[in-house]
């Protein structure tokens, strides 16, 4: 007999050391061929060194160079609501985590209850004593629980609580590193639009200057109506773009208020120009592995995946019997200060086993579900890593083209601010005519602003390639 008890004893904690579910957590994913190192040198900008293989900088924003764009950073990782609501939901899954692994040890509970009973002398009916008496009955006990997890489903619970835990982690990673790429790209659209402006100005000015001219050249009979009609229109087309820009501006100015914890319509911050932005020359790339190991959301898709997986063993160990272990021990008196006296105390010790016999199908529907979670959360894992693969392609291959589209903006707005020169000198030596000057003004505008675009074009795709690399926000 007692032999019999040991060995059960033994099978039971044998099958504690073992953990049901699936074997297989993991989301795995094809990995592109690692890129080689390149160079970025266009003729009209900064050179840039793609680094595969080198380590990510987290604080990768002062590669701009930018006090005024630090400063800001530091506010919004202070003040951003976004990143408050990401840290308190990782600080309640941590606790929810502590607290499922609470739920599987001892529990020891203390209880009290007072009663009051009117009952009569005798209890046998039909003849009850009509003497009847009233007392108080006493009673306190200490309640001691432990549950013996021997197929695991505890701790299944325990491994899904702490993978929810990494997820909002990982989240919360994720969550400082788009805060901080947004604003920084927010103040990169803004210094742009601002140099937009400007230059959307200087050719308001030039326009009306020409303006000036030919109704000068008119008034000498030069010219006629249609000449100076025709720049007015033209000079009113580029006054209609202004607004406009300065429309954006405002909004880029309560986006970056907004992201540093300021409300909107509050006074702007110090903000760069674009001239105070330098381009990183030096940008790091992770090898296809090390991007899947630093990207958070890649990170935490993974984590997602081995919750899943732990789910799948709590649904396998419900359909299995259940043990646990419960001792009561206490006192019961009429008189309160009497409940520990001798005679008074009692106790009990029950061990429980439950086997789950007939559910309507339930538990194998749950374990059903349980695996359904585990395939989706493995291929949104292989999806979150496949984007992570393009976003760095994405990334890549437009600093290239943005490099080229510079050399070219820089080459068209050379020219056209060379023509606009040369053919305006023209006109006031009535050596051409108004067509002339119209198509040459139109030429500058846009190539100016094109030259604008296509220097903030760097700016921003190496934000990209900074976030699409999982370059982390300590």
């Amino acid at each position: 007999m007692i032999g019999a008890r040991a060995s059960l004893l033994l099978s039971a904690l044998v099958l504690a050391g073992c953990t049901l579910g699936p074997h297989d957590r993991s989301g795995s994913v094809p990995l592109p061929p690692a890129r080689a190192s390149d160079r970025i040198v266009p003729q009209s900008g900064t050179a840039q060194t793609l680094e595969v293989g080198a380590a990510p900088v987290p604080e990768w924003w002062h590669s701009f160079a930018s006090p005024k764009l630090d400063a800001l950073v530091d506010q919004a990782l202070k003040h951003n609501s976004d990143l408050a609501v990401a840290d308190a939901t990782l600080r309640q899954a941590r606790e929810l985590a502590k607290a499922a692994a609470g739920a599987q040890g001892l529990q020891v509970d203390a209880s009290y209850a007072a009663q009051g009973l009117r009952a009569s002398g005798t209890f046998s009916p039909p003849l009850n004593d009509p003497n009847a008496y009233l007392y108080s009955l006493h009673t306190a006990q200490l309640t001691v629980t432990y549950p013996l997890d021997v197929f695991g489903g505890g701790r299944s619970k325990t491994r899904s609580a702490r993978a929810a835990a990494d997820v909002a982690s990982f989240k919360a990673v994720a969550a400082r590193t788009t805060v901080v790429a947004n604003l920084v790209l927010a103040v990169i659209q803004h210094a742009s639009l601002e140099a937009q402006i400007e230059a959307t100005k200087a050719a308001i000015a030039s326009d009306r200057e020409l303006v000036a001219l030919i109704e000068r050249r008119r008034a000498l009979g030069d010219l006629g109506e249609a000449d100076v009609v025709a720049q007015q229109s033209a000079l009113a087309t580029v006054e209609a773009t202004l607004p406009g820009l300065e429309r954006q501006l405002t909004h880029q100015t309560g986006l970056i208020n907004n992201l540093v914890g300021v409300p909107a319509g509050s006074p702007a911050p110090d903000l760069p120009h674009l001239s105070e932005l330098a381009l990183p020359e030096h940008l790091p790339i992770g090898l296809p592995a090390d991007i899947v190991a630093h990207r958070p959301d890649v990170r935490a898709a993974d984590a997602a995946v081995r919750g899943a997986a732990a789910d799948v063993g709590t649904a396998i160990a419900a359909r299995l019997p259940s043990l646990q272990l419960t001792g009561t021990a206490g006192g019961l008196a009429t008189r309160i200060e009497e409940i520990f006296a001798n005679g008074n105390l009692f106790f009990s010790a029950v061990g429980t086993v439950t086997q789950p016999i007939f559910h309507s199908r339930q538990l194998l529907h749950q374990k059903r579900a349980a695996d359904a979670a585990l395939d989706a959360a493995k291929a949104q894992y292989r999806s979150t890593a496949l984007q992570a693969f393009l976003d760095v392609d994405d990334a890549i291959a437009g600093l290239k083209t943005d490099a080229a589209a510079l050399d070219a903006a820089a080459r068209a707005n050379a020219a056209a601010t060379r023509s606009l020169a040369l053919t305006r000198r023209q006109l006031e030596l009535g050596a051409i005519g108004t067509i002339a000057l119209l198509n040459a003004s139109v030429a500058a505008e846009q190539a100016s602003a094109t030259l604008v675009q296509a220097r903030t074009a760097r700016l921003s795709d190496s934000v990209a390639l900074f976030q699409a690399c999982g370059t982390q926000v300590d």
